[in-house]
C-alpha cells in the first residue's frame, strides 16, 4: 500500500518554450510542421503529434521511445497501465543529454489506472512522476470513467491537487463520454484540458467532440491507424494513391485536420519515422467528407464509455 504523502499547494509552475514554434488555437485550421502545438484551455501548449507507448513494454519501450524522439517527436505518451514509466523516462532523459535537447521541450503524458479517492489519485501522481523521474509530468489523464460519479470525481480532485502541487503541468480524461463530462459541469469542477478517446474515421464520435469543441476540451486520439484494421478500406487506399502516400499517413493527415491530436505508436523504427511525414499534403474538404462518412462506430481496443 502506497503511504499518503502530505500535500503542499502552490501554483503550477510557468513552462519554457523553444523560441521558434508554431502555435495555433485549439481546433484551427493551418498548414502543420512537427514544431506545431496548440493550446490548451489552461494555457499550456502541446504537441499535435505524439508518440503512443500502448503495448511496448521493457528494452522495447526504451528503444521506440528514443527512436521517436530521435526521429522528431516531442510528445510521448504513457500511462501506469502500459508499465512501461520507467522505460519511456529513461529514454527521455537519456535523449535530452545525449541531443543538449531542454527537458521542457518533450512533452511526457501519463495516467491514472484506478479511480478511487482523492488522495489515492495524487499519492498515484507522486508514484508516476517518481516512476518517470523526469521532475514533473506535462500531462496526467484518468485513464477511464470506471469507478462509478463519486469515485471519477473524488479522483478528478485528486488530480487537480497534484497540478496545484506542482506534480504536473495539466490534467485531463481520457474515454470519457459526454455524459461524463457533463457530471463535471454538474459538480461545478474545473473541466479537463483534455480527453484522450478513440477516434478515427470509423469511429467519429460526432457528440463527444461536439461536446467537448463547445467547452474547449482538447481531443486526443489515441488510435488514429485504426490498429491498422482498415488500411486495406477502399476508400483509405484510394486516397494513399491519389496523394502518394501510405495509409497510416493519411489516416494521421485526417486526424490533424480534424483538430485532433494524434498518437500514433509503432514499435518498428521505419515506422515511427514515416508517421511523421504527414506534413507535405492536405486531404480536400470533399476527401475530409468521404472519410467521415466511413463511421461504424469501430472499437479498436475498449470502450468504456458507457460505463455507468
Amino acid at each position: 500500500m502506497l503511504g499518503i504523502r502530505p500535500l503542499t499547494l502552490r501554483p503550477p509552475p510557468r513552462l519554457a518554450f523553444a523560441p521558434r514554434r508554431s502555435v495555433v488555437p485549439q481546433h484551427a485550421r493551418m498548414s502543420f510542421t512537427k514544431d506545431t502545438r496548440t493550446r490548451l484551455r489552461d494555457g499550456h501548449e502541446i504537441p499535435i503529434i505524439g508518440f503512443g507507448t500502448y503495448q511496448i513494454t521493457g528494452r522495447d519501450a526504451y528503444n521506440a521511445t528514443k527512436w521517436a524522439l530521435e526521429a522528431g517527436y516531442r510528445h510521448v505518451d504513457s500511462a501506469e497501465w502500459y508499465s512501461n514509466e520507467p522505460e519511456v523516462g529513461r529514454a527521455i532523459q537519456d535523449f535530452c543529454t545525449a541531443s543538449g535537447t531542454p527537458r521542457a521541450e518533450v512533452y511526457y503524458t501519463t495516467k491514472l489506472q484506478t479511480n478511487r479517492s482523492r488522495a489515492d489519485a495524487l499519492e498515484h501522481a507522486h508514484g508516476c512522476l517518481d516512476a518517470c523521474g523526469l521532475g514533473h509530468i506535462d500531462l496526467f489523464l484518468l485513464h477511464s470513467p470506471i469507478g462509478g460519479p463519486a469515485a471519477r470525481l473524488d479522483a478528478w480532485r485528486g488530480a487537480l491537487d497534484a497540478r496545484d502541487a506542482g506534480i504536473v503541468k495539466s490534467v485531463g480524461v481520457s474515454n470519457f463520454s459526454v455524459r461524463h463530462l457533463q457530471e463535471m459541469i454538474d459538480a461545478g469542477v474545473e473541466l479537463p484540458a483534455v480527453n484522450q478517446i478513440d477516434l478515427h474515421p470509423f469511429m467519429t464520435r460526432t457528440d463527444v467532440v461536439g461536446f467537448c469543441k463547445q467547452h474547449d476540451i482538447a481531443l486526443e486520439a489515441w488510435a488514429p491507424l485504426v490498429e491498422g484494421m482498415r488500411f486495406r478500406h477502399p476508400t483509405i487506399v484510394k486516397l494513399a494513391k491519389k496523394h502518394g502516400k501510405e495509409p497510416a499517413q493519411i489516416l494521421l493527415r485526417y486526424s490533424l485536420q480534424k483538430g485532433f491530436i494524434a498518437l500514433p505508436k509503432s514499435s518498428k523504427k521505419a515506422r515511427i519515422q514515416s508517421n511523421l511525414n504527414v506534413y507535405d499534403f492536405e486531404i480536400a474538404e470533399a476527401e475530409m467528407a468521404e472519410l467521415d462518412a466511413l463511421d461504424e462506430y469501430l472499437i479498436t481496443d475498449w470502450d468504456p464509455t458507457d460505463t455507468p
